[in-house]
């Protein structure tokens, strides 16, 4: 189980990132329930880390322009579990899309303060 707490009506989880030669350190993402992929930062973060660029991809924003992005791979510690995962270079605020959560169940008391619980769903 992963608990966390709402700022200013956003979702805010710490997570542990790892680069393929130990570099390593906690990113801040915001929890986006409308971002299918699994994770998003700005391509500077992903340099600091080294991560490994794996592949284009296009993609479609919010405003519904079109645009190409560098993927990378991490590795994100999660319920005490390293997870390999995708990162698609944004610039922006990190961003936590719902493709990591697939298998949790997300409890979220959406207030200052209030409590944001990732648990998996068995």
């Amino acid at each position: 189980m992963i608990t966390r707490t709402v700022s200013q009506r956003r979702a805010y989880v710490g997570l542990v990132v790892r680069g393929p030669n130990g570099q390593e350190g906690t990113v801040e993402f915001v929890l986006d329930t409308g971002f299918t992929g699994v994770t998003t930062m700005p391509a500077a973060a992903c340099a600091a880390f080294g991560l490994p660029a794996v592949r284009l991809q296009p993609a479609r924003l919010a405003d519904g322009s079109r645009i190409i992005l560098d993927v990378y791979e991490a590795a994100l510690l999660w319920d005490g579990s390293e997870r390999l995962v995708e990162v698609l270079a944004m610039n922006g605020a990190p961003l936590l899309g719902m493709a990591l959560l697939d298998g949790s169940d997300l409890q979220m008391g959406v207030a200052d303060g209030g409590l944001l619980t990732f648990t998996p769903i068995p």
